[in-house]
C-alpha cells in the first residue's frame, strides 16, 4: 500500500520545472508516489526500493541494457525511470516503459548527474512537508507565512543577494537597510553586511547577527540543496524578542524554502537557456532576425552593439579556465540583465557574448563592460578581457559588432607583457593591434605565400641555434637603424650586419625592398598567431 504522506511524482516535476526532468511516457492520472533516488550501478544488483526514481546513469536509449533495465526496476517496485537521450531514438524504449509500467523521464543533457541527484533529492525532502504551505514558486506568500511563524519581517534573497520576496505583515517592524533592499530589490554593500553574508555561508544551522549601521538585528539562514547554495532568508528580531521557539520555526521551513527556490530557479534557468539558444542563432545567423528578435524581445532596427568577455588564461581547454568562463557568463548576464532587461548572453568557444541595446550616452557601454569586467576579476581573481564592438543600426548587421569585438579581444590578449588583471577596450582605442590581428588571419590562410617569409626563418633559427628572427625584427622596429637595433639586442653593430647578409642569402628576401620589408616584418611580428 503507498505511502500517502509520500511525494508524488507531479509535485517533483512540478518543483524542478520542465528544464531538468521532462515526461517521455504519458503521466497516470493516480498519483504516483516516490520514495526516494537510487542511482543505477551495472555491478551490483538493483535494490528493491518501492517506488523509488532510478537514474540510469551511462545508459544509452538504444542499447538492449535499457530495456533490461526498465524489466528490472519494475520488477524491483521502482515508478520512474531517468536517463538522458542525446538525441536518440526513445519510440521503443517508451512502449517497454508503458509495457513495465514504469514512468520513462528524460533529463537534460546539459546538467551532469550528480547535480541532478542533488536537486531531485532536495526535492524529494521539501515536497513530503508541503502539506500545509503556499503553493509552490509563490515566494511572497511563503515570505509572509515565514513572517507569521517566526514572529518578524521576512525577505528571501537568492545568492547574488537580490531580494526574491518579502513580507508584508502589518505592524512588524522593518529598518532602513531593509528599506532601500526592497526599493532597489538588493541588499545595500556595506562591510558589515559582506561580514554577516560570510559568516552565514559557513554554518548550516541559524545565526543571530546584530544591528548594521543603526538597524534592527536579524536571524538568518542559509538555503541549500545538495550542498548547494540556493540563497537565505533573513527575519527581522525588533524587539530582541525572538527565542529559541522562533529559531526552530525557521528551521522547519528551510527545506521549503529550498523546493520553492528550486522551482523559481529551474523557471528562470530554463527561460534563460532559451534566450542563450536564440541569441546564438542570431550571433551565426542574422537572417533569422524576423523569427528571433520578437523572442528576445528586441526591435530589429533598434541600433545594437556586441560586448565580448574571456578570462585571459593561457589554455582555454583548462577545467579551471572552464568553470571560469562558465562564471563570468553568469555574472554578465545577471549586470546585462539588470540594465537592458532580459536580452541574455550566450558563452561560445570560451567567449561570453552579450547584446547592448543603444544607451543614454555614447560611453554607457563602455562604461558598463567597464564595471562588469572589474566586478568579475574581483569575484573570479582571473585576469579578465572586455571589448565593445562597433554600434550597428540592427540586428541583421550583428555580425560586423561581434567581428570588432572579437578583434578587439585578440589585440588585449596580444598586448607584451603580463595580463594586467582587468583589460576594456572599444575597436577605436585598439585599432592598431585590431588591424594586425585581422592582418594575421589573412596571412595565416594563404598557405601559398613564399615559406622564406617569417616562419621558415624561425624554423632555421629553432634547428640551427641561429638567432636571424630576433635580429631582423629587431631592425625592422628600430626603422632600419643598426645602431638602434644592436644595443636593442646587446650585440655589436657588425654582428647585425652580419646576421642580415646572411640572412639575405639564405632566405632569398631583400630588405632593401619596401614592399618585402613591409610583410616580412608582418610575418615574424605575428608569427605566434600563423603557426
Amino acid at each position: 500500500m503507498p505511502d500517502p504522506a509520500a511525494p508524488n511524482l507531479r509535485q517533483v516535476l512540478h518543483a524542478l520545472g520542465p528544464s531538468l526532468l521532462r515526461p517521455l511516457t504519458t503521466l497516470p492520472e493516480r498519483p504516483v508516489p516516490v520514495s526516494g533516488l537510487l542511482i543505477f550501478e551495472p555491478r551490483a544488483p538493483l535494490p528493491r526500493v518501492r517506488d523509488a526514481i532510478l537514474l540510469a546513469v551511462g545508459v544509452g536509449t538504444t542499447e538492449a541494457q535499457a530495456t533490461d533495465l526498465l524489466a528490472a526496476a519494475a520488477d524491483a517496485g521502482h515508478s520512474c525511470l531517468v536517463l538522458k537521450s542525446f538525441g536518440e531514438p526513445v519510440t521503443e524504449l517508451v512502449a517497454a516503459a508503458h509495457r513495465f509500467g514504469v514512468v520513462l523521464l528524460a533529463a537534460d543533457e546539459s546538467v551532469a548527474w550528480h547535480h541532478l541527484a542533488a536537486m531531485l533529492t532536495s526535492a524529494l525532502a521539501a515536497a513530503a512537508r508541503t502539506a500545509s504551505t503556499p503553493g509552490t514558486g509563490d515566494l511572497f506568500a511563503l515570505a509572509n507565512a515565514i513572517a507569521a511563524m517566526v514572529g518578524g519581517a521576512t525577505v528571501i534573497e537568492d545568492p547574488h543577494r537580490r531580494i526574491l520576496a518579502y513580507s508584508t505583515l502589518p505592524g512588524q517592524r522593518i529598518d532602513e537597510g531593509r528599506r532601500q533592499g526592497i526599493l532597489g530589490l538588493q541588499v545595500p554593500d556595506g562591510p558589515g553586511y559582506d561580514e554577516q553574508y560570510r559568516a552565514l555561508a559557513q554554518v548550516s544551522r541559524i545565526r543571530r547577527f546584530p544591528a548594521v549601521s543603526g538597524g534592527l538585528p536579524r536571524l538568518g539562514v542559509a538555503v541549500r540543496a545538495g550542498g548547494e547554495h540556493l540563497g537565505s532568508v533573513w527575519v527581522v528580531d525588533a524587539g530582541n524578542c525572538l527565542d529559541s521557539a522562533a529559531e526552530q520555526a525557521l528551521a522547519d521551513v528551510t527545506d521549503i524554502v529550498s523546493l520553492h527556490l528550486l522551482a523559481a530557479r529551474t523557471a528562470v534557468d530554463a527561460a534563460r537557456r532559451q534566450r542563450v539558444d536564440l541569441l546564438r542563432r542570431l550571433l551565426a545567423d542574422p537572417d533569422s532576425v524576423t523569427e528571433v528578435a520578437p523572442r528576445l524581445g528586441l526591435e530589429p532596427n533598434r541600433p545594437v552593439a556586441v560586448a565580448a568577455f574571456t578570462v585571459a588564461t593561457g589554455d582555454t581547454e583548462d577545467v579551471l579556465a572552464a568553470h571560469a568562463a562558465t562564471r563570468l557568463a553568469d555574472l554578465v548576464s545577471l549586470h546585462c540583465e539588470a540594465h537592458y532587461g532580459r536580452h541574455g548572453c550566450a558563452l561560445i568557444e570560451g567567449t561570453v557574448y552579450a547584446l547592448l541595446p543603444s544607451g543614454p550616452t555614447p560611453n554607457a557601454h563602455r562604461d558598463l563592460i567597464a564595471d562588469i569586467a572589474r566586478r568579475a576579476h574581483t569575484a573570479l581573481r582571473v585576469p579578465v578581457l572586455a571589448a565593445l564592438g562597433s554600434q550597428v543600426h540592427g540586428l541583421r548587421a550583428i555580425a560586423s559588432s561581434r567581428a570588432d569585438a572579437d578583434l578587439v579581444l585578440h589585440a588585449l590578449a596580444d598586448r607584451p607583457g603580463d595580463p594586467q588583471p582587468c583589460q576594456v577596450a572599444t575597436l577605436e582605442e585598439v585599432w592598431a593591434g585590431a588591424a594586425l590581428s585581422a592582418l594575421a588571419r589573412i596571412l595565416a590562410t594563404h598557405e601559398a605565400l613564399p615559406r622564406a617569409l617569417g616562419p621558415a626563418v624561425r624554423s632555421h633559427d629553432l634547428e640551427h641555434g641561429t638567432a636571424y628572427a630576433s635580429t631582423i625584427l629587431a631592425y625592422l622596429n628600430a626603422n632600419s637603424d643598426i645602431t638602434t637595433a644592436s644595443q636593442r639586442l646587446s650585440v655589436h653593430p657588425n654582428t647585425v650586419r652580419y646576421r642580415l647578409a646572411q640572412a639575405e642569402q639564405i632566405f632569398g628576401f631583400d630588405l632593401a625592398n619596401p614592399d618585402e620589408r613591409l610583410v616580412l616584418w608582418l610575418r615574424l611580428r605575428l608569427g605566434d598567431h600563423l603557426g
